[in-house]
């Protein structure tokens, strides 16, 4: 270093000896991904989660140069494929493809794993809008007139679901808590005969996808009063939400999101969520999922975290105070 100052020739060693520690902990640092992800699908092929995760896998692959091997196990809720991932190394390789359940079944489950330590949020990758949906023949076009219409009748509305501790029993009786409404429910086996009981008019009303009600709504068999989700839908633009209507703050989303195993570096799940939210929110990607019923989202890891929490808090007060009993 002759012809450097004293003070010249100590930044300049400064500089070096932090560019060798910086160059050290990149050595350390392996990149991400390094082999072939596993995501593990929690639904059966077909369906929304599955058509969603598998998209997701292929854009991932290209993007990253490492296979994305979708795994679909379905069963349980979405136990089976939570608890998976749970278990498996926590070094981003394994990823779990769930809905919003994910945050109902630990109230109604005894668990192997606890959702909270063991399973870290990524990002809500899509929304699947739902909307609650009446009979034509009760006499009511919004969310207010079907509360007044309720109250004067407790016990003689029912509403139908898929299932007992289904999202869409569980966001009814969320409704019906917040309104102060008494409806007597009606638990099907499955979405589909859940809605063909509305249109038959056996049932008055039920909350649904977008996707698997609209052909109905728009024909005039059912009619639709509101959009369940705290914001409104592109599919609906027109139509409120429960919210707006006289309920505030009720919103429920059914959502697909990715989880990666509870122990895993958040640098990874961030970059993970970066790649997912980029994905979605292509116009190419929002006009293919608009197709399908689904919103992008690909919100942050935080926000996601955040709201995964709360609706776990959410579910365990409704499965409460309507007397359910984990199993």
């Amino acid at each position: 270093m002759k012809g450097f100052s004293a003070i010249t020739r100590r930044a300049l060693l400064i500089l070096l000896a932090g560019s060798v520690a910086a160059g050290a902990v990149q050595a350390q640092t392996p990149a991400y991904p390094s082999k072939a992800i596993r995501m593990v699908i929690a639904l059966a092929p077909g369906g929304g989660v599955d058509t969603t995760g598998r998209f997701i896998a292929q854009k991932l692959s290209e993007a990253w140069g490492q296979s994305v091997v979708s795994d679909n196990r379905p069963g349980a809720g979405g136990t089976i494929a939570a608890e998976i991932v749970a278990l498996a190394p926590p070094d981003g390789h394994t990823l779990l493809m769930t809905s919003a359940g994910i945050t109902i079944t630990p109230s109604l489950m005894k668990l192997s794993y606890d959702p909270r330590r063991d399973l870290l949020p990524v990002t809500l990758a899509v929304v699947s809008p739902g909307v609650m949906v009446v009979h034509p023949s009760i006499p009511v076009k919004n969310i207010k007139e079907l509360i007044a219409f309720a109250k004067a009748r407790p016990n003689q509305l029912f509403f139908s679901s898929s299932g007992l501790g289904s999202a869409q029993h569980l966001t009814t009786e969320l409704f019906a808590q917040m309104t102060g409404l008494k409806m007597t429910h009606v638990p099907y086996k499955g979405t589909a005969p859940s809605i063909t009981d509305v249109v038959a008019g056996r049932i008055a009303l039920t909350v649904a996808s977008v996707i698997s009600t609209r052909p109905f709504f728009t024909t005039g068999k059912l009619r639709a009063l509101a959009v369940v989700g705290p914001r409104r839908t592109p599919a609906l633009p027109e139509y409120p939400t429960i919210a707006e209507s006289g309920v505030p703050g009720f919103g429920v989303d059914n959502w697909y999101a990715l989880f990666l195993p509870g122990k895993t570096d958040k640098a990874i799940a961030v970059k993970i969520q970066e790649a997912v939210t980029r994905i979605v929110n292509d116009p190419a990607t929002e006009k293919l999922l608009r197709g399908q019923g689904l919103d992008a989202v690909g919100n942050t890891q935080a926000e996601f975290e955040k709201l995964y929490a709360a609706e776990i808090n959410t579910w365990a007060k409704v499965v409460k105070t309507i007397g359910m009993q984990p199993n």
